[in-house]
């Protein structure tokens, strides 16, 4: 503390303690009264929170004062002779709780205070205060970080074409859409092996619905790969990504947070856009700003030798056509949004804020939906994972017309074809009911 403020403290003592000091006899009644008065008095005390002086310590300041020769300076703040050490631990405990420190360098704060319980250094009720054991480590230099070794990164690259794809997105540039100037980002997939480029395109959205357009493209025009790898974002961490990827096979790899390392490859040509690409005259408007980049990719990066592979991109995917798995005709039913919904007893069914007749077997169970946003009059449902055709529309007034009659019913998917007649389940009527 600066002499200044010891002054300062010592000035305040002096007048606290004047009256027991200043030479005059004080009888024994009235030393009492003062010191209860004193006691029991609001203070402003300086460089201190409180504001109440108990009885003992005017006493000690008595002494003090008169020990050190009725000189200001014997009221001084003492400095702590302690300072640097903890006066909670006592000397086992800290030298115990140094041992354990080396031994587990990275074990927190409640760790350590449980093997001190367990060692029988410490009550097990009371413990000790996690802030007080880290202000004596940081104290004794032992609370720096610990120093993992590196993480283990090697070079790799896929055995073959579509072994593997990387996947990622970066910020475009700006274009002109709707009379505004609007933001784009590219969508962007590269086969790891030849650093071919299935795909890419420019949207004005992050969202999934454009990270699935592209996937799309991507896999019609080169087939399917066997692992597909992500960033953490949001479009990469959604559900309806992780079934599609699934439902054809290809396993959905997550990078590790943060880590950008493992889709080097795909950081590397998005680069490559930035230095060449981006620096063209490009056009204005979205669909000119794609158009132009599917020539780019196609008659310049593809074609151009790569100084890893020693081979363009095109060569390298093309010389073994033969492992490359083929896209699945029906490729657009994998990309379905799937909902649950529960039949009604009419046989309504709600998606949407549209509502379809569901066949009668499938009243009062749950059902799974699969539609696009794109055609939502065209919708699936599945029970048990089983396909019972396409829902109707409800038209209400069609309907009004319908004769009701009972009917001999089987839940029966559609694979079972003998059992639909134009696509539809086959009912078996009975006799009409008497009234």
């Amino acid at each position: 503390m600066e002499k200044e403020k010891k002054m300062q403290v010592a000035t305040f003592r002096f007048g606290v303690i004047s009256d027991f000091v200043g030479g005059g006899h004080l009888s024994r009644g009235e030393k009492e009264r003062l010191l209860r008065e004193k006691s029991e008095r609001a203070w402003e005390i300086p460089l201190s929170g409180r504001s109440r002086i108990i009885r003992s310590t005017i006493l000690d300041w008595v002494r003090r004062y008169e020990r050190g020769g009725k000189r200001i300076e014997a009221l001084f703040p003492k400095e702590r002779e302690d300072r640097g050490s903890s006066r909670v631990l006592d000397e086992e405990v800290a030298l115990v709780l140094r041992q354990l420190r080396h031994e587990m360098p990275t074990a927190p704060i409640v760790r350590l205070i449980e093997e001190l319980k367990n060692r029988e250094l410490i009550e097990k009720r009371e413990g000790l205060n996690p802030s007080t054991v880290y202000r004596f480590l940081r104290q004794q230099g032992l609370m720096r970080p610990f120093e993992a070794p590196p993480p283990d990164r090697r070079r790799f690259e896929a055995e073959l074409p579509n072994d593997l794809w990387q996947s990622d997105s970066m910020h475009g540039p700006m274009v002109l859409e709707g009379g505004k100037q609007r933001k784009t980002f590219l969508f962007a997939f590269l086969d790891d092996h030849s650093r071919l480029i299935p795909h890419a395109q420019f949207y004005l959205s992050e969202r999934l619905d454009s990270y699935l357009d592209a996937l799309r493209q991507a896999l019609l025009k080169r087939g399917l790969p066997r692992k597909l790898y992500v960033d953490n974002g949001p479009a990469f961490r959604s559900q309806h990504l992780a079934q599609i990827t699934a439902s054809l096979g290809i396993a959905l790899i997550h990078s590790s947070p943060y880590q950008p390392q493992g889709r080097g490859k795909c950081e590397r040509w998005f680069r490559t856009v930035r230095t060449q690409f981006l620096s063209l005259r490009l056009p204005q408007d979205l669909k000119g700003l794609n158009l132009f980049l599917e020539v780019w990719i196609d008659t310049t990066y593809h074609r151009n030798y790569h100084s890893t592979t020693r081979q363009t991109p095109l060569e390298r995917f093309t010389a073994q056509m033969e492992c490359l798995r083929p896209t699945p005709s029906n490729l657009e039913d994998y990309f379905r949004k799937r909902a649950r919904r529960q039949v009604e007893k009419d046989r309504s069914v709600s998606l949407h804020g549209r509502l379809f007749e569901a066949p009668v077997p499938l009243i009062g169970k749950p059902v799974t939906l699969l539609y696009h946003d794109h055609d939502p009059a065209r919708v699936e449902v599945l029970f048990e994972e089983h396909s019972f055709g396409f829902l109707q529309p409800l038209d209400l007034r069609v309907n009004a017309r319908v004769r009701r009659r009972q009917h001999s019913l089987e839940l029966i998917p559609e694979s079972k074809k003998n059992t639909y007649q134009g696509g539809r389940l086959a009912f078996y009527p009975q006799e009409e009911e008497k009234s």
